[in-house]
């Protein structure tokens, strides 16, 4: 497998199924045009071509640099006409080739991170560690689940230093551990340590996975000694907190709780909207308010899938030439919701419904027909309905009634609501985005 052909089978890890079918698949690599500054890849036509080179071309680009610490810049030709070349791509000119960097993605910044009430102080804490480094929290340690932004900060922190010509190294922990170990095996280890112990900032990803890495522990735990002696900043991410890391050393335990822990919650439903008004915009896509609340509502809270199913509806919309309404999003991502569904349970809507309204569970199910009950009782329907995979009469049967026409009625007097009460729409949305939040939680 050649370079191009690495670089394309590693995007088709951090796109959709769609994308990858109806656009990357098409491409091919030309391995004898290619250098090491310059990669061409052939195209079947121009539209494909140009959708390519308007969204893919910093990941092709950041792709390429992971494999051989070479960005370089990409040519979309068409077909086998060589002379038909796209312009080349000069977005990363040489004003930053005086710095050092890693694998940086130079679109991840701060100002194109969302802040909500979610992520405010990780925002704010990655924010004062870029401006003061190595003086106000070192090291920061950056956790939460998968998706919510923790990256994108990390990045943001090392775009900023870029800016200033500043040696950044970004590594995952996997890249380091495969550094560590092919530099262990070639007697390298000087280079090895040259690399990791001479920058400025070292930014660590998934930091998780160095668990019951011995070896790598060690090694990792005098790299970080030598920079925080130095005064350099080091900034970590994980999706827990370090003393919920099995198997990670004592000493490197407290190094990581010496600075500044700083979580990144699930964003709320304001949020989430923002964010996608915010890639929409990015993107040069048209979505109504209709939609962003229909995909911030039922996608949960992971931010890289929400901003799939944004580029997914774009290339279906492209490709089939039809406007993006409603009834198509519903349509283009049912399959994703329906594996969503399957992870809910009633009891969970139940749960949280009545944590959220201080309702009993066990009045939502009994026959009481106080107006907070009954309201309640009606959202649960709704959202059992709406969210999980089962029928009118199973769900009947899990409220103690009748038979499916009760759930009929519920789900008809619910949506008369929805039309009538906007304050009632706003507390439903708000209700089905905490489901669908936490269910994604227990599934991390």
């Amino acid at each position: 497998m050649n370079i191009g052909q690495k670089v394309l089978f590693e995007l088709k890890k951090e796109i959709t199924e769609v994308e990858y079918e109806r656009y990357i698949k098409n491409l091919t690599y030309d391995t004898k045009r290619s250098r090491s500054n310059i990669a061409y890849f052939n195209a079947p036509n121009m539209i494909i071509a140009k959708w390519i080179k308007s969204k893919y071309t910093d990941k092709l680009m950041h792709l390429f640099e992971l494999q051989n610490e070479v960005k370089p810049e990409i040519e979309i030709t068409v077909g086998k006409q060589k002379d038909q070349r796209s312009t080349p791509v000069t977005k990363h000119t040489s004003e930053k080739s005086h710095s050092k960097s890693t694998y940086l993605n130079p679109s991840l910044t701060f100002e194109s991170f969302i802040v909500g009430d979610s992520n405010q102080f990780a925002y704010t804490t990655a924010k004062s560690v870029a401006e003061k480094p190595g003086k106000l929290y070192n090291p920061l340690f950056l956790y939460g689940g998968v998706g919510l932004g923790k990256t994108h900060l990390l990045q943001a922190i090392g775009n900023y230093h870029i800016d200033l010509g500043k040696t950044v190294i970004y590594t995952t922990l996997e890249q380091f551990m495969n550094s560590f170990t092919s530099h262990l095996r070639s007697q390298t280890m000087d280079r090895f340590r040259e690399k990791f112990r001479e920058c400025d900032l070292l930014l660590i990803d998934d930091i998780q996975f160095l668990s019951r890495k011995e070896q790598t522990q060690e090694e990792f735990f005098h790299t970080f000694n030598e920079l925080y002696n130095n005064n350099k900043q080091i900034v970590i991410t994980s999706d827990r907190q370090p003393n919920k890391i099995a198997g990670l050393v004592d000493r490197l335990r407290t190094r990581f709780e010496m600075g500044l822990l700083a979580d990144i919650q699930p964003p709320g439903l304001e949020t989430k909207i923002a964010i996608i008004q915010k890639k929409c915009e990015l993107d040069g896509i048209s979505l109504d308010n209709e939609i962003v609340n229909y995909i911030a509502t039922h996608m949960g809270d992971n931010i890289r899938e929400i901003e799939g199913t944004i580029i997914k509806l774009n290339a279906l919309s492209s490709m089939l030439n039809q406007e993006i309404t409603l009834d198509f999003a519903q349509n283009a991502i049912k399959d994703q919701l329906k594996e969503k569904k399957e992870n809910i349970t009633i009891d969970e809507i139940v749960k949280i419904i009545s944590k959220e309204l201080n309702i009993k569970p066990s009045d939502m199910k009994s026959k009481k027909r106080t107006k907070n009950v009954v309201n309640a009782r009606r959202i649960a329907i709704y959202l059992a309905r709406n969210l999980t995979p089962n029928s009118m009469p199973q769900i009947a049967v899990y409220f103690g009634m009748k038979d499916h026409t009760a759930i009929s009625h519920a789900m008809k007097k619910i949506n008369e609501l929805i039309e009538s009460d906007e304050n009632f729409k706003v507390i439903l949305e708000e209700l089905s985005n905490k489901v669908n939040t936490h269910t994604q939680s227990n599934d991390i």
